[in-house]
């Protein structure tokens, strides 16, 4: 059996100066360190966070602004569509109303030049129609 006798209490307070010596030597120093880690590892958290959520932002602004800035250039697409279709309508009917008075032009004078053969030729008639009734009937008529 175990008798309790002056060692028991010495190696009792040799127990509990060792702790308390080693809780003022290592283990505050680690508790220290530990926590320091803890609020150094919050505040990068917190930082990446922050960081994290410009960026998303930031993001969301390019994307808006790509969707703003295709929207402009379709309506800028469409207007430039718009007038150029306006100019080469201009452009045809120009060209078409110059077609068409050039056409009448020389369908002007075409009937001008008709009518002139047509008047010279029914001068002519009477001429042309005598000689022929003379060379059938072979004399000649007055």
């Amino acid at each position: 059996m175990l008798f309790p006798d002056v060692t028991l209490f010495i190696q009792i307070a040799n127990f509990l100066i060792l702790m308390f010596v080693l809780n003022i030597i290592l283990y505050r120093p680690i508790r220290g360190i530990l926590a320091k880690r803890r609020d150094e590892e919050a505040a990068l958290k917190t930082s990446i966070d922050d960081y994290q959520g410009r960026a998303d932002k930031d993001e969301k602004g390019i994307e808006e602004g790509k969707i703003k800035t295709r929207k402009e250039g379709a309506i800028e697409k469409d207007k430039i569509k718009g007038q150029s279709l306006e100019k080469e309508r201009g452009i045809l009917q120009e060209a078409s109303s110059l077609a068409e008075q050039k056409l009448g032009n020389a369908r002007k004078e075409l009937d001008a030049k008709v009518a002139d053969v047509r008047k010279s030729l029914e001068a002519e008639v009477a001429v042309f129609s005598t000689e022929l009734a003379e060379k059938i009937l072979g004399r000649e008529i007055r």
